[in-house]
């Protein structure tokens, strides 16, 4: 099984397709949570602090389990946000949390390059334009694993 049939708990949809419904639902996240800043500083108050240092640091980026990302963020209020995500891809909100769990460290290091968080009035904002290209390097890299 691929790398995207785990993501997408192997529920048959179209990689390229299902790869970009997990950087949408990324997306969406990034901009409820008030932009990469937000969605750190989110992160890190509900446990998840040593991750996400890894994702904005250069080297390499630790794993979370789509539990702990779950966990994570229901504490942070962002439950509705899975449900919501699963309901509108039809599939179990475990399966939006084991993908989520992939790209969202591939996404915190795609917006922040120099290993620094954007301030809020540089950029620390969300724009949706940011993780363009994204999914061509997650699928680029699958393809080579």
């Amino acid at each position: 099984m691929s790398f995207l049939d785990d993501l997408l708990g192997g529920q048959g949809q179209q990689q390229a397709g299902g790869a970009g419904s997990m950087i949408s639902v990324a997306g969406d996240l990034l901009q409820r949570a008030g932009g990469v800043q937000g969605l750190i500083s989110m992160l890190q108050q509900h446990g998840l602090g040593g991750a996400v240092q890894s994702w904005v640091g250069t080297g390499a980026n630790q794993p979370v389990s789509g539990d702990q990302l779950g966990q994570a963020l229901q504490s942070g209020g962002m439950g509705s946000l899975v449900q919501e995500a699963a309901g509108k891809l039809g599939v179990d909100p475990g399966v939006v949390l084991s993908g989520l769990s992939h790209v969202l460290p591939h996404a915190v290091d795609h917006m922040t390059p120099d290993g620094q968080v954007p301030d809020a009035g540089q950029g620390g904002g969300f724009d949706l334009g940011m993780l363009e290209g994204l999914a061509g390097k997650l699928l680029g890299g699958l393809a080579q694993a």
